[in-house]
């Protein structure tokens, strides 16, 4: 599998796209670009039966989110609030900043 840049940075916010949490929004946690995967706060949530250790004394079922595919997720806008898809700018300076395709304003707050 090649190795795409992702559109999706931590700390998005982000809209899922289809699944069982389809229109929920969140807060990507974590990106695995080898993977293709991305983390999100509240969403895909599993249920993990662990064993008591030494950092965890108290075992049991612990919820956690899980990674879904990067392409089951769009980012949201800061400035319209839609699902937007990202662009990329260059500026004068030399520097790389996501853009909104719907409303062309930066995603990225410099």
């Amino acid at each position: 599998m090649a190795l795409i840049r992702p559109k999706v940075k931590k700390g998005d916010t982000v809209v899922v796209l289809s699944g069982k949490d389809k229109d929920r929004r969140g807060k990507v946690l974590r990106v695995l670009p080898r993977e293709g995967k991305v983390t999100v706060e509240g969403i895909n949530i599993i249920k993990r039966h662990t064993k008591p250790t030494r950092t965890a004394p108290q075992g049991g079922i612990i919820q956690r989110p899980a990674p879904l595919p990067i392409s089951k997720v769009m980012v949201v806008c800061p400035k319209c609030g839609k699902p937007s898809r990202v662009a990329r700018n260059v500026l004068a300076d030399g520097s790389r900043v996501r853009v909104c395709r719907k409303c062309g304003q930066e995603i990225d707050a410099r």
